[in-house]
């Protein structure tokens, strides 16, 4: 049988358990309400309507904008020594 000293210790760290428990619960339950509400908001104002990416004129690259990333990949540096080596056209 368990000596008393021990089953005292147990229900002292069974109650300080449970005390930890309901103070976390008490603390997740007492935030303010409107906390989501306040971050849906904030967040309105960067969703994809906002961004404008689904309009016309920013869904599609220009041939400019094209032209200025393939010039510094080595896409276009392969393409102009194959044009260049093989003239087999």
């Amino acid at each position: 049988m368990k000596d008393r000293l021990q089953l005292i210790k147990e229900a002292a760290q069974k109650l300080k358990e449970e005390q930890e428990f309901k103070a976390t619960v008490k603390k997740v339950y007492s935030r303010p309400k409107n906390y989501l509400t306040q971050q849906v908001k904030k967040a309105g104002k960067q969703a994809p309507g906002s961004l404008e990416c689904f309009k016309e004129e920013n869904m599609y690259y220009t041939e400019k904008e094209t032209q200025d990333y393939l010039a510094g990949t080595s896409y276009m540096e392969t393409y102009q020594s194959m044009k260049d080596h093989d003239d087999w056209n």
